[in-house]
């Protein structure tokens, strides 16, 4: 049986008959994967930080400490999990408290920071918010955790993982395209383009959508921005939808670039883009706790901080948090 895509839309230039692409084009040639695992083994990559994990993690990762403050914050959990406080409302975005980003739990990307909290601890929570399927995003492990103590948990996707979450027994799911919105509980919650890519098996490439997620608060706009690469066409996002108070921007997983520019953001184009953006409130994430690229686990913060000392003017919004720490808003 050939896999069509219920949700194809020939208007709408990221999708296709047989799944989505990204509107600019960012295919690797034949043998690229090949060729950056072979020249990443040979060099031994990546390296360990530079003075080493114990105090990288000693350095930037903190249990997270849950005040119970009446104002919009967030809390940056690690990788791309988020945990979002908004009009008193709790949203979670992309969560993987596991060992391994992977489907086994003997063999894939190993945790190098712990978690910083569990589902135990989390608070009452409103949302879960996935921004795509990669092992790193999405970890099935988490989300049952999530649904058997959160049983009437919404959870907000993009179009083609409303039936992976159906069969994991979640009962409220809103599955939407690339600008749509929906109303959440006086949030306005819209999944906004990224630049990059979805698999969970070989059969299943760009079958479902991924994206970045906007929250509309009544007096802010936060982005998450999933996982992207650098495009001019993500500041479409708040040309459309108004200006972007705060944001979650990534900077990890970018060595080498030749390989991985087309679908992870490196430090200077986060930083890049944090500009473009008017400077907002913000913040890195998708560093620090897996190894999925070439770069140490303390590259990002080096590039970032080397980055950030050329702004100008001098402007503190863009803030580097320790794994665990929380940001006001």
């Amino acid at each position: 049986m050939v896999w069509k895509n219920p949700w194809y839309n020939p208007s709408l230039k990221h999708h296709t008959p047989d799944g989505f692409r990204n509107i600019d084009f960012t295919s690797h040639q034949p043998g690229d994967v090949e060729r950056w695992r072979k020249e990443r083994k040979a060099a031994g990559l990546p390296k360990p930080p530079s003075l080493g994990y114990h105090d990288f993690v000693r350095q930037w990762w903190q249990p997270a400490e849950l005040n119970d403050l009446s104002e919009d914050g967030v809390w940056w959990l690690g990788h791309a999990s988020v945990l979002l406080r908004l009009d008193g409302q709790y949203l979670l975005t992309d969560p993987v408290f596991s060992r391994r980003a992977s489907p086994l739990p003997f063999v894939g990307p190993e945790r190098k920071t712990p978690p910083v909290i569990s589902v135990e601890t989390l608070p009452r929570l409103d949302a879960l918010v996935i921004s795509h399927n990669h092992y790193d995003h999405l970890d099935s492990a988490t989300v049952r955790r999530l649904l058997r103590r959160f049983p009437d948990l919404t959870v907000f996707v993009p179009l083609g993982l409303g039936d992976w979450f159906r069969r994991r027994g979640a009962k409220s799911i809103i599955e939407l395209d690339w600008w749509q919105s929906a109303i959440f509980q006086g949030l306005a919650i819209t999944a906004v383009p990224a630049q990059h890519w979805s698999m969970r098996t070989f059969w299943n490439r760009n079958r479902s959508l991924w994206c970045g997620w906007v929250f509309e608060g009544t007096t802010q706009r936060f982005w998450f921005s999933g996982d992207t690469g650098y495009s001019p066409q993500l500041l479409a996002i708040p040309e459309r939808l108004g200006e972007i108070t705060a944001a979650a921007l990534p900077a990890g997983a970018y060595a080498p670039r030749w390989f991985m520019s087309a679908h992870h953001m490196d430090p200077q184009s986060a930083i890049a883009l944090w500009q473009q953006m008017g400077m907002p409130r913000a913040f890195p994430i998708h560093w620090g706790v897996f190894e999925l690229a070439d770069e140490s686990l303390d590259e990002p913060v080096l590039e970032l901080t080397q980055a950030l000392s050329n702004v100008a003017p001098i402007n503190d919004n863009f803030r580097i948090l320790k794994i665990g720490q929380y940001l006001s808003l």
